[in-house]
């Protein structure tokens, strides 16, 4: 099956409307998601990637409008249309010139018509993404990576999504789609990759294409906190139970029972709470602190670190039994330098995310910026590139270009494809010496590049893994070692 277009009613469900979400729903390229009230409707926006949202203007608990009119610049290429009362409705041309609505349909609603509108609307915004595509790369422009008559390969990827999650990369693709089956499963699952790689987003996007998707997902960042204080966040307390705790607190893992609880920076909790946490994962029992019932809470555990575990385990600093526990699936975010082909993508999502909460209209974005995003090595990964983005937005001027000056001085300072160049030193008195020890420092620079996986590795050394293996033997290279020998 292809990428489905998820639809989102915001509306009392009513008959009418419950008619035409199963309608839609029927469709196999349609995922239709119901909100009933506005803050469901931001939640969901948040979480999952909505092509087409179609809102009751009379919502009692929201502003639609205003809501809708947020979303024009926030979310511009999200089809917009609007329920209303009557044709006749007072301050019906307002409201579709604030929101820039494609459509609106009156109440009470048809379930066949509703079809076709959201059919024809579709086409039509699929057609007006090829259209700006097209003209992207059709137009002469040196300056820009998005106008330019023959664009670099980077700027030709198509963009693709796992909800929140933005991508080009054939590595972040076999990642996402291992996910999307993963998430069909209850099992546990364990996120691993460095800081900022988008680890949360990751969990968020399993959440909604699992099974408990109607049920809540709760997140809780382990890092830092007192064994008590988080005990008492995930699995409650009563009153009295230490100071402070004036009244009883229900604890994530029963406030999200059906659904998800995402544990972020689990390396990070100590020995003693290590047992609890492997306990509840056996049992699935819950007992509040202060407490002598235990209860149960059925929630799916997704867990992240940003240390390797298995590394953890060996130093005898993590349990192994736990970390089995919670390893049902392993998935391994890569960093944002072992993907360069996700930067341009993920550099013009952000540019036109933060230039739509800013009001600030930014046409592209320079060759030259992107040339030096892809020389950097982003430490802080792809929440390291938003930030960037959103600094340069804040600087660029209604209609300009995004270009070498608007960078941050770190950046501003880099040349292009600097990162590219590897720092070889030749030892030895002989050219053989030299020779043998150029090829070790080259090995080991292509493994630790490669986080020491051995068929990507061969795959960019041009060797075979047997071939690879025997240069790691015949230059005793170890991971953590200093250098070659």
């Amino acid at each position: 099956m292809g990428v489905q277009s998820t639809i989102l009613f915001v509306a009392d469900p009513c008959p009418r409307v419950r008619a035409a979400a199963a309608s839609l729903a029927r469709e196999p390229d349609y995922r239709v998601i119901v909100a009933e009230r506005g803050g469901d409707a931001a939640e969901a926006i948040n979480d999952a990637h909505v092509d087409l949202i179609l809102a009751d203007v009379d919502m009692a608990d929201c502003d639609v409008i205003a809501f809708l009119s947020r979303l024009r610049f926030t979310h511009p290429n999200l089809v917009r249309i609007l329920l209303v009362e009557g044709e006749s409705c007072a301050g019906l041309n307002e409201a579709l010139t604030r929101t820039a609505a494609y459509q609106y349909l009156t109440k009470p609603l048809q379930a066949e018509q509703a079809c076709l509108v959201v059919k024809r609307a579709l086409e039509t915004g699929e057609l007006a993404r090829r259209h700006r595509r097209l003209v992207r790369e059709l137009k002469i422009g040196d300056d820009s990576i998005f106008l330019q008559s023959k664009p670099p390969a980077g700027a030709r990827d198509e963009a693709s999504h796992f909800e929140r999650l933005v991508y080009a990369s054939e590595s972040m693709a076999e990642l996402c789609s291992l996910a999307r089956e993963v998430a069909r499963t209850d099992l546990p699952v364990l996120i691993e990759g460095e800081t900022g790689t988008g680890k949360e987003l990751l969990a968020r996007a399993m959440h909604f294409h699992s099974r408990r998707t109607s049920s809540p997902l709760m997140a809780q960042n382990c890092g830092g906190m007192r064994d008590e204080l988080l005990h008492s966040e995930l699995f409650g307390h009563k009153r009295g139970a230490f100071t402070g705790a004036i009244s009883d607190r229900l604890g994530l893992f029963r406030a999200a029972d059906g659904g998800t609880v995402f544990l972020d920076e689990i390396s990070e909790v100590s020995p003693s709470f290590q047992v609890s946490l492997l306990r509840f994962l056996q049992e699935g029992e819950v007992k509040p602190l202060g407490s002598d019932k235990t209860m149960k809470a059925d929630v799916r555990i997704i867990a992240a670190s940003n240390k390797p575990l298995k590394q953890l385990v060996r130093a005898g600093q993590f349990r192994e039994d736990l970390y089995f526990r919670l390893k049902g699936f392993d998935l391994e975010l890569p960093p944002l330098r072992a993907r360069p082909t996700d930067i341009p993508v993920l550099t013009e999502y952000f540019v036109r995310k933060h230039g739509g909460l800013l009001s600030n209209r930014v046409l592209g974005v320079s060759n030259d910026v992107i040339e030096i995003f892809k020389s950097y090595r982003f430490p802080g990964n792809v929440r390291e590139l938003e930030n960037e983005v959103r600094r340069m937005v804040a600087l660029a001027k209604d209609g300009e270009y995004l270009t070498r000056r608007h960078l941050s001085p770190a950046l501003a300072a880099l040349r292009a494809g600097a990162h590219d160049r590897l720092v070889l030193k030749a030892d030895g008195k002989t050219l053989k010496e030299m020779v043998e020890s150029l090829e070790g420092q080259l090995v080991r620079q292509v493994l630790e590049k490669c986080r020491w996986n051995q068929s990507k590795a061969a795959r960019e050394l041009g060797l075979s893994r047997v071939g690879l293996a025997n240069k790691i033997r015949r230059y005793a290279l170890a991971e953590g070692a200093a250098r070659a020998g």
